[in-house]
């Protein structure tokens, strides 16, 4: 088994991600394929059978090592502690009939930068490209580095200057139409699987196999009535089995089939601002986000304008959350890491709903695609669905030492029966009969069956309770389940907090506490401002919303909010700016209310969130708040800010 791996060539898929994989190229041989036809007849299709539960042993068997350049076959061997293996076919991507309808040339390609992967894929002197397709990602083969790599989204060593300068006024027809081509459609398709292929799938698994062997035997036994009733059983079970796996990939296929089809508004080079539909989205393309209550359809990076999300989809949190655009600056570092700050406050996630979009000083939110089809982050959950990961229960564990031992007492069985009649002198058809009795005796056929049918009823009882379960296999081991842990604050315990009342300082020190309880408002001074501009609440259809945290704030100061109309003239501050103002009942409040200009979202990696804020008539101010010891590490102790 080593020498296959020894003799060809191999590297790692996803090298440092989760779903690391390891990849070995194979060259299919004729005269292997043709021995391997021979003994599949010969076999009776047993040999077809085993290579279809041992895919690593198919392609031993009908292939040689080789390169994985050269490859027309490669295996792949996760990293983990499973180790299981699957085969793939290595496809080509013909680009000859695209490039002579754009005017291209093998030597002219339309695209000839280098740091975008289809970019290097597409230099080929044949215009073909070979790549792979593993859990739904599609892979390219990459000249230059050796190795098949992931397609469908942008680099990550790209800096956010390169990013602006190369795709802020989007692609031109011809990169586009080639990109889509390399990455494939924008699109999370999970295709309905035929009830016929469900069937094969459930009929093949070793259990129903070993239970058409004992059925087979004890016909020829005259065993029918037991034999009878293992078939019954067996065809119940796989019918229930095939039915529920129907539904859940029915339910499955339209819960996700709205997401293509979705029109947007794409920036072209050179042709302005045109409708599409989301499907036909390739990375580098320039979004133009308008209007609220708008479902992103990839994953975009956005670089103008500002956006509040709602992210309930990917994080269950139904907290709006703020993005800001992403900074350009002159540092050549990739974009993931060029601040401190968290990169996820400047990406639009795919399936996530945008609230509210403003626009800048263009006056436009500008956005530019990340990531498309099963790369973007709802793409990444459905195939978590799909493809879920194993695992390693004791349950299961026991369950194989379990049937190890059933197994070699079986062995002890057949070699005792074999030597009794065999001295008896019983006919040699006899004797074979009994020695495999012994396997139905010790190996119970209906164990299977029973299982089967125990899971199916576990699962239609959870489903009237609203409970879905996307894999039953693991409703043997929720048997031993007697504490569960919840990872959310609101899911056991009360959900919202109140406020009680605050500390105010001075240069002096600390002040008594005032309490809200009393009924009092909070005395105007630095600490009211501040709790009255440094937030991230939105004003959506009157209402104000965001953090529960930041909502409980501001109302203790019973101050405003309100959005300025294009009448609102004040020297620096934009139209259609946050506004936060004292009610019509304060008193001794002596400025009219404060414009919030700029906001830095909350960061938990930095500990703070700030605001950049102008008060009516008077000077620009800056709030921050966050952990104590990161606030005081930018404050200066000897003039006591």
């Amino acid at each position: 088994m080593g020498d296959h791996f020894e003799k060809g060539q191999h590297t790692l898929l996803n090298e440092g991600e989760e779903n690391e994989m390891e990849i070995f190229g194979y060259r299919t041989q004729g005269c292997r394929k043709t021995l391997c036809l021979a003994g599949s007849i010969f076999s009776f299709g047993i040999l077809p059978l085993v290579f279809y539960w041992r895919p690593a042993w198919h392609v031993w068997a009908n292939c040689v090592p080789c390169s994985l350049q050269e490859a027309d076959v490669v295996l792949l061997r996760t990293t983990d502690e499973f180790q299981t293996y699957s085969r793939k076919k290595v496809m080509w991507i013909h680009l000859s009939s695209l490039n002579s309808e754009l005017g291209v040339t093998p030597d002219h390609p339309v695209i000839t930068d280098e740091e975008y992967i289809i970019n290097r894929a597409i230099r080929k002197p044949d215009l073909k490209v070979r790549c792979i397709k593993v859990q739904k990602i599609r892979y390219v083969w990459n000249n230059l580095e050796g190795q098949f790599q992931k397609i469908g989204c942008l680099e990550d060593w790209l800096s956010s200057a390169k990013i602006h300068l190369k795709f802020g006024s989007g692609l031109t027809k011809e990169e586009q139409e080639i990109r889509r081509l390399i990455c494939g459609p924008n699109t999370i398709d999970v295709e309905i699987t035929p009830i016929w292929k469900l069937l094969v799938k459930e009929v093949l698994n070793p259990f129903y196999i070993f239970q058409l062997f004992s059925v087979c035997l004890w016909f020829s036994e005259d065993y029918k009535e037991y034999a009878f009733a293992i078939i019954i059983m067996s065809i119940m079970s796989i019918a229930l089995t095939v039915y529920d796996l129907r539904e859940q990939s029915v339910k499955l296929h339209r819960l996700v089939e709205s997401h293509n089809s979705i029109t947007v508004s794409v920036c072209r080079r050179k042709a302005g601002v045109q409708e599409l539909e989301s499907r036909f989205l390739v990375p580098g393309d320039l979004l133009v986000l308008t209007g609220n209550k708008v479902q992103m359809p990839c994953d975009a990076i956005l670089i103008d304008g500002s956006c509040v999300v709602d992210e309930g989809m990917l994080t269950g949190e139904s907290i709006p959350v703020t993005k800001t655009p992403l900074p350009k600056t002159e540092s050549s570092e990739p974009w993931k890491t060029q601040s401190e700050a968290d990169y996820k406050r400047h990406v639009l996630f795919c399936g996530t709903e945008i609230i509210q979009a403003k626009g800048a000083c263009s006056g436009t939110v500008k956005a530019v695609v990340l990531q498309t089809g099963f790369n973007t982050a709802k793409g990444d959950l459905v195939r978590s669905i799909l493809y879920p990961k194993p695992m390693n229960f004791k349950l299961y564990r026991d369950a194989i030492m379990f049937l190890l031992c059933l197994v070699g007492t079986a062995t002890i069985g057949m070699i005792y029966t074999l030597c009794v009649y065999v001295l008896s002198g019983e006919p040699p058809e006899e004797v074979v009969k009994k020695v495999l009795d012994v396997i139905t005796i010790a190996v119970p056929p209906a164990l299977p069956a029973a299982l089967t049918t125990g899971i199916i009823y576990a699962q239609r009882r959870l489903k009237k309770r609203g409970i879905f379960c996307i894999s039953p296999q693991r409703i043997n081991v929720c048997g031993q389940i007697n504490l569960v842990c919840f990872d959310k604050t609101g899911t056991l315990t009360r959900d919202g907090l109140d406020l009680w009342g605050v500390v105010p300082c001075d240069r002096s020190g600390f002040q008594e506490i005032h309490s809200f309880a009393s009924g009092r408002s909070l005395p105007w001074g630095p600490l009211c401002a501040a709790m009255a501009s440094c937030h991230s609440l939105i004003l959506l259809d009157g209402t104000i919303q965001g953090d529960p945290v930041d909502l409980k704030m501001f109302e203790a100061t019973t101050w405003e909010m309100a959005v300025s109309g294009e009448d609102f003239h004040i020297t620096g501050v934009p139209a259609h700016a946050m506004v936060v103002k004292p009610c019509k009942t304060a008193s001794q409040v002596p400025v009219e209310g404060i414009a919030i200009l700029h906001q830095f979202p909350f960061s938990s990696a930095l500990q703070r969130m700030t605001v950049i804020a102008q008060e009516m008539g008077g000077d620009r101010l800056a709030f921050m708040k966050g952990a104590p010891e990161r606030v005081a590490s930018f404050c200066q102790p000897e003039t006591g800010k």
